[in-house]
């Protein structure tokens, strides 16, 4: 299949980063700032963007990304979602979520809204965090068009405590008008707590919780691959605790849009219907599918390789003067650097010539965060851009 001007205007691709000299602003699901300036020419295979959770992708070199992803596949195209490179990637992902069936999803909003739509049922009642993007960032969707009433939890924090979901479960069950609680929602990273994650066993209390009461649970995982080497972490195990599970195609995949949701064979059949009943079986979906399936093999082997080495910078800034490091507790890939007046004297140059680029300082603090990017160079070779 040979990528023309009309089939690549259709694959909306990927938006560059936006680069200044030596500063590159921190991205949230891959959108760069709006009042970032131009860089200079630059070699993208090369860089390293201590910041954001995607390889840093040119606009321009995307047409050919893609060609040569099309050339590696022999039936790639898909219609209105079915077969070819999307049918793939939903058998792919099954298996690493360890699901017996997954569905391509145009959005992530779209992903949750039908989750917790399906897992409810007529029990119009979910537990979620109050700082979770399907509480914070969908704009009410699954309130206005599921009439699904969300209760949020563990407010400032990324967490809610084992004993906060009982009393929430709790209140909604006892009293002379009882309600059903008829789904939790968790969604591990949390970007709007700094990347901060649920730990293995916090999952587990609450999934063994939520099974003595028959609640189903479902994982906003956008970010998910992101835990690989976290302690304890293991892609299927995290996600056996779960009914249904969304992760995210575009953050760090590369692909230019799109998600998925896994679970049971039956839920998925209905998660099909809904997603056209709602808008979402789009024509073609291949543009997405083709990156996601290229970067899903070994993922989470390189995103573990991601986090030792973020954590082996980290390591070696703590130790140089003029350097500190914030850590996020139960951390995904961000974290806090402060330099001291003295090592931003030609910090912009220093990132410049190295091709690194860091996130825009504020108040001597700056965003780190870690993208397979950091691969492309050792830490001794990251500390002395950064440190002179």
């Amino acid at each position: 299949m040979t990528l023309n001007r009309r089939s690549f205007l259709g694959a909306v691709p990927i938006a560059s980063l936006g680069l200044a000299a030596g500063s590159v602003h921190a991205q949230y699901g891959g959108a760069a700032a709006a009042n970032a300036t131009p860089a200079p020419a630059m070699d993208m295979d090369t860089m390293v963007v201590l910041a954001g959770d995607s390889l840093p992708r040119s606009l321009a070199t995307e047409p050919a990304r893609l060609q040569a992803l099309l050339d590696k596949h022999a039936k790639p195209g898909d219609g209105y979602l079915a077969g070819g490179a999307v049918a793939e990637l939903e058998a792919k992902f099954s298996s690493l979520l360890g699901k017996e069936d997954t569905v391509f999803m145009p959005t992530g909003t779209l992903a949750n809204h039908i989750a917790l739509r399906l897992l409810c049922g007529e029990n119009r009642h979910a537990l979620v965090q109050q700082e979770s993007h399907v509480y914070r960032d969908e704009s009410n969707t699954v309130t206005t068009l599921s009439g699904i009433n969300l209760v949020p939890l563990a407010p400032g924090k990324a967490a809610p405590a084992l004993e906060e979901i009982r009393a929430a479960i709790e209140r909604a069950e006892v009293g002379p008008y009882p309600i059903k609680v008829g789904a939790i929602a968790l969604e591990s990273p949390v970007r709007r707590a700094q990347g901060a994650s649920l730990t293995p066993a916090l999952v587990a209390e609450i999934a063994q919780t939520a099974r003595a009461k028959k609640i189903p649970m479902h994982l906003d995982g956008a970010r998910l691959l992101l835990m690989s080497g976290m302690e304890d972490f293991r892609v299927k195990d995290y996600c056996a605790h779960f009914d249904t599970v969304y992760v995210s195609l575009y953050k760090y995949l590369g692909a230019p849009f799109g998600g998925v949701l896994s679970g049971a064979k039956p839920l998925m059949a209905k998660a099909r219907e809904l997603r056209h009943i709602f808008g979402g079986t789009i024509y073609h979906g291949w543009q997405a599918a083709l990156p996601a399936l290229e970067a899903l093999d070994g993922a989470e082997e390189r995103y573990a390789r991601v986090r030792a080495a973020g954590e082996r910078l980290m390591a070696a800034l703590d130790r140089t003067p003029g350097f500190k490091v914030k850590r996020i507790e139960n951390g995904s890939n961000l974290a806090v650097l402060e330099i001291a007046p003295a090592r931003q004297a030609g910090l912009e140059e220093r990132l410049q010539k190295a091709n690194v680029r860091l996130s825009k300082l504020n108040d001597g603090k700056a965003q780190l965060g870690f993208n397979e990017s950091i691969l492309r160079r050792d830490t001794d070779y990251l500390l002395k851009a950064l440190a002179g």
